[in-house]
Formats: structure tokens, C-alpha cells, sequence
């Protein structure tokens, strides 16, 4: 390792247990063997695609758009807002050139997915994903629609309040963050299953993307800011074979 690498502990406290009976999708997924820490990083911590010569399309990071397949084509339904923010590593600093995606279901509540059965209807006009790189200091930004609740089979009466999926590379492959974002006001925020894994009120703020006038295009759409931190080498427990 090098000598001006600094590490950081990671709370564990800070987040959410692997077993959470009350979000039951976690009892199937938590690991069932005692876990161990890797004593030296390994290279996927050290290193990581280089994606500043990935290719992207025009309206990648514009759901507006990017899902027309013709030029007269009419725009999804929905409240239209911008989600952007900054991506920095554990001590601030601002992650460049890396690959953050997102995904989320519709303005009714429904996904574009073969398996999502929900009622509400597809929107002709939204596929529902989208993709950009950070530019060189850390920044992010998509245009989309603010997607609708909908239920789900945790509970007899359980609905996930209106989120956005949201996957981050960072520096290397190990740093790789997925969460979702929730969106400021929301009374369905304190009702959610996986929300109620995090015992700090305070974590539970960091998922959560406010409203930012500042950014807000007048007579178009709000935005709403999201900032994602990734963390560096040893971070990550194993489950033991």
C-alpha cells in the first residue's frame, strides 16, 4: 500500500444489518456463514475502468428523450425535475470521469420490466434508465420524471415511496454504490421497510434528495440534489466458504 494512502474505518453502526427480518427480502439475501475482513486490498480496490472513452448517446442522461424512436414522438407524463449532485470519495475529493447510472419506474409507479404486473400502465414515451459520466469535478446530472409510489409484497398493505435507483462506480470496481434516492417531503419515507433498516435518523437523511430552486429551470422543472459518497479498499466484509 502506498505510504500517503489514509484508511477510514467503516462505521458499522452507521449502516443497515445484512438481517433485517421487517424487510424480508433480506433474510434470503443475508449471508448464513460468519463473515471475514480481507487483511490487504486487492487489485479490484486498487484499480478500476477507465470509462472516459465510453461512448455515449446524445440523450443518455436526458429520460425526456432517450427512449423515442422518432423525432416527432411525444414526451412522458409526469412531473419533469432535474437529479443531479457530486460524487466524492471518503475525504471529499472529487471522483471524475466515472459511470453513474439510474433507473426507476414511471410517473403511475411501474417499471419498464417484463415481471413488474403493477396496474398503473406504461408510458409509451419513458423507458425508464439512463447513464452519464461525472465530469472533472465529480458532477452529475439527468433530466427525468419524478417517479410514482407503488406497492409491493413485504406487507398486506406495504408501498415504496417514490425513488430513484442510482449505481456509482467510483475508482475502482469494489467502490461500486448502489442505492436509491428518496425524495424530500415524502410521507411514505418513515413507512418503508428497507428505510427502517437504518437505526440513524441521520443516515436516513443522506438518501434523501432536496429540493434545490437554484437549479430549477423556471416554467420546466425542478431539481433535486443527490450526492453520492464511495468509499475506499478494505471496506467490504466476505462471507467465509
Amino acid at each position: 500500500m502506498q505510504h500517503n494512502k489514509r484508511f477510514v474505518e467503516r462505521d458499522r453502526n452507521w449502516h443497515p444489518p445484512a438481517y433485517a427480518p421487517g424487510y424480508k427480502t433480506s433474510v434470503a439475501r443475508s449471508p448464513q456463514q460468519a463473515l471475514v475482513s480481507m487483511q490487504k486490498p486487492t487489485i479490484s480496490e486498487l484499480s478500476g475502468p477507465d470509462f472516459r472513452h465510453l461512448r455515449m448517446g446524445p440523450h443518455d442522461n436526458d429520460l425526456l428523450l432517450n427512449f423515442r424512436q422518432e423525432q416527432n414522438q411525444g414526451l412522458p407524463q409526469g412531473e419533469r425535475i432535474i437529479m443531479f449532485g457530486r460524487v466524492v470519495d471518503q475525504f471529499g475529493k472529487p471522483v471524475p470521469h466515472t459511470l453513474v447510472e439510474m433507473w426507476q419506474a414511471n410517473a403511475g409507479g411501474r417499471y419498464r420490466h417484463k415481471n413488474d404486473n403493477y396496474l398503473a400502465p406504461l408510458d409509451p414515451n419513458f423507458g425508464g434508465v439512463g447513464r452519464c459520466l461525472t465530469d472533472e469535478q465529480g458532477w452529475y446530472r439527468f433530466r427525468t420524471i419524478k417517479p410514482g409510489p407503488y406497492p409491493w409484497p413485504n406487507d398486506p398493505n406495504s408501498w415504496r415511496p417514490s425513488h430513484i435507483h442510482v449505481s456509482v462506480m467510483g475508482p475502482s470496481i469494489s467502490t461500486r454504490l448502489i442505492t436509491q434516492m428518496y425524495f424530500e417531503g415524502d410521507p411514505l419515507i418513515p413507512l418503508c421497510p428497507i428505510v427502517n433498516t437504518l437505526k440513524d435518523p441521520d443516515a436516513v437523511e443522506t438518501m434523501i434528495g432536496r429540493l434545490d430552486m437554484a437549479h430549477s429551470n423556471p416554467m420546466d422543472c425542478l431539481a433535486y440534489r443527490f450526492d453520492l459518497v464511495v468509499r475506499g479498499e478494505l471496506q467490504t466484509y466476505f462471507e467465509n466458504q
